[in-house]
């Protein structure tokens, strides 16, 4: 261990006493990002107090948990490009501390967390903090061009924000490009008596789902923003690794594995961090109790098999209760079958491993969970629509009055390259397809942010707010024969790019039926909500109909969530209340489609005191232009 590092541990250890010695109910949790390349000669160093150490370096108390920014030899915990080699070829990824997955946050509801970010990467982001209701503080939210510029090279910033309310798994991300694919980590909130409505598990677990590019993901971001979606990983990882499904040369990529003992059970904090994919997970001989999702609590509910969209955090305990041996865990991506276009097969397979056991699971088979045909989405509609939310007297009040109701479509449509509005339509290479909502595809500002020109009151010229509540024309929106270029689908394909925003009176009760249509395709769309979360009161397949459909509404105990899986041609709908001022980002989590524009921001207004309206930036806020 160098000198830094030594000094570094004795000073964590030193304040650890001072810790011991302050217990507070409340804690301020502090994290240090350093982006930059490998051969950064910067040291940051982080001094912390704590009381108890782990492996990892990170020091842990109850109500005080600061983490110790140091590394052996002298190297920093950074934020960087990495030359990562799979399937016989090296690329160039971009991680934190030189992990992929990054580094876990772990904090206790009511904290406040504080993370410094420093940029010596080539090229800008931001840090979302995925699911984190930013309660009057939405400055921190790390939204890129809605609630902060990218932060530049060269650039650093501090996001600053509290958790109250809110106990699971979210989860953090790069917003910027397509970064998030490997720049991202889980966001854990433990809460404050350290108890749970469930059975306390022996050991947390997260399940990283995600995707290997072997393309650079700026470049990706690029071909993607100029209509070339032709582009797709080579393969889903689990914590980071491909998986013995995987191989170069005859020789399997490396596998995830998870230790257990028998009769402990296991809370597995499941994220989906792909791009692209929603995933089908199975462990072979074990079934699982769902008992959270979004940083709340759900009825448990037991199943076989986890279903997780993009932006998507689900708890499961699952308890090691099979004869002892080596068990494969599997992660399926699903997609819709022809005739929308198809991508290759994603999977990634791990081992579950009892003690004893031998490599060779003891001579015998190593037992694989039976999966779903990956065209076969009804299973992920099935597991959604049978969460229901476990009752929180503080939290769980639908509101039974509406103020303002919304109907809104997501579809594909297309622009012409040359910016006029007549071109030849169909997919054809005159034409640069995009997604929409209600017929409007988002336009991204690229030189500021939203709440920025929001809250200086200079939006005029950057933004309007008459996003629409109800698509221009209604239609058979499921009707699969919209899905292939045709004389069918030209009529409703043309569309424009505007950003259009929609404003709220504080304390505003909004209701949003979303309808995933099939127009030039028929996916699914997890439609997440910054900011927020919200109840989903319903999920159904086919149109939306009110008269009929409304009768379904649960509002005993729906789910409460902060991203909704909008099922393959079909429909959800969801309630909230308006009571976090601010501009807050609504947009579905398949990178391609935000891209293409399936996006839209809402303004919510003051409340009419201080303790209800947005406070001034604070210090450590770098205005657009000026880091």
């Amino acid at each position: 261990m160098g000198k830094l590092s030594m000094a570094a541990a004795i000073l964590c250890m030193a304040l650890a006493a001072f810790a011991a010695a302050n217990v507070v109910e409340a804690a301020v949790v502090e994290h240090t990002f350093v982006l930059s390349d490998m051969t950064s000669s910067s040291k940051p160093l982080k001094l912390t107090r704590a009381i108890y150490v782990d492996s990892s370096g990170s020091y842990i108390h109850p109500h005080v948990s600061y983490v110790c920014l140091f590394a052996p030899n002298d190297r920093p915990r950074q934020v960087h490009e990495m030359n990562v080699t799979h399937l016989c070829n090296t690329t160039k990824i971009y991680v934190v501390n030189g992990q992929f997955p990054g580094p876990q946050i772990n904090v206790t509801d009511g904290d406040t967390v504080v993370v410094h970010v420093v940029n010596r990467l080539d090229h800008g982001l931001t840090i979302h903090w995925h699911g984190v209701r930013q309660m009057r503080s939405a400055w921190a939210d790390g939204a890129g061009f809605v609630t902060e510029c990218p932060i530049p090279p060269g650039g650093d910033h501090t996001y600053r924000f509290n958790v109250t309310g809110q106990v699971g798994t979210l989860w953090w991300h790069a917003h910027v490009t397509c970064l998030r694919a490997t720049i991202n980590g889980a966001f854990v909130i433990r809460p404050k008596d350290g108890r749970y409505p469930f059975p306390a598990p022996a050991k947390d677990v997260p399940i990283i789902i995600g995707e290997w590019w072997e393309l650079d993901l700026i470049e990706l971001d690029r071909r993607m923003a100029d209509g070339n979606f032709d582009d797709n990983p080579l393969s889903a990882t689990i914590n980071g690794k491909l998986g013995d499904l995987s191989n170069c040369s005859g020789r399997p990529e490396e596998s995830f594995v998870l230790d257990v003992e028998p009769g402990q059970s296991y809370l597995l904090r499941i994220v989906n961090t792909a791009l692209f994919s929603e995933y089908y997970f199975k462990v072979a001989g074990h079934t699982f109790t769902v008992v959270g999702a979004d940083g709340n609590y759900l009825t448990p509910y037991r199943t076989d098999m986890v279903v997780v969209a993009p932006g998507e955090a689900i708890d499961v305990l699952m308890f090691a209760d099979a004869p002892p041996a080596l068990y494969h865990m599997v992660a399926l991506a699903n997609q819709p079958p022809e005739p929308d276009l198809q991508v290759p097969l994603f999977v990634s397979r791990g081992i579950v491993r009892y003690p004893g056991v031998r490599a060779d699971n003891n001579g015998l088979p190593v037992a694989a969970p039976l999966m779903p045909d990956q065209h076969n989405t009804m299973p992920s509609f099935y597991f959604h629509n049978n969460l229901t939310g476990l009752a929180h007297p503080a939290r769980h009040r639908v509101p039974m009055h509406v103020d303002e109701r919304f109907f809104i479509t997501l579809g594909l449509g297309s622009i012409c390259r040359d910016g006029s509005t007549k071109c030849k339509r169909r997919r054809s290479n005159e034409t640069i397809v995009v997604a929409t909502m209600n017929n409007v595809s988002f336009h991204h500002p690229t030189t500021t942010s939203l709440l920025q020109t929001y809250y200086d009151g200079t939006g005029k010229g950057v933004y309007t707010e008459d996003f629409p509540d109800q698509p221009p024309r209604p239609y058979n929106y499921t009707d699969r024969d919209y899905i292939p270029p045709g004389p069918l689908e030209e009529v409703l394909e043309p569309t424009f790019k505007a950003t259009k925003l929609r404003r709220f009176k504080y304390n505003t009760s909004v209701e949003i039926v979303f309808q995933s249509t099939a127009l030039l395709q028929s996916d699914s769309n997890p439609m997440h909500l910054h900011g927020y979360d919200f109840f989903v009161l319903a999920q159904g397949i086919g149109n939306f109909d009110p008269k009929r459909d409304t009768k379904k509404f649960n509002y005993h105990n729906p789910q409460l969530r902060n991203t909704v899986q909008v099922p393959r041609t079909g429909w959800a709908a969801v309630r909230f209340v308006t009571d976090n001022p601010g501009v807050w980002y609504l947009h579905c989590h398949f990178e391609f489609h935000i891209v293409m524009g399936m996006a839209t921001a809402f303004i919510v207004e003051n409340g009419p005191t201080p303790e209800t309206s947005l406070p001034p930036p604070p210090p450590e806020y770098k205005r657009c232009g000026s880091n």
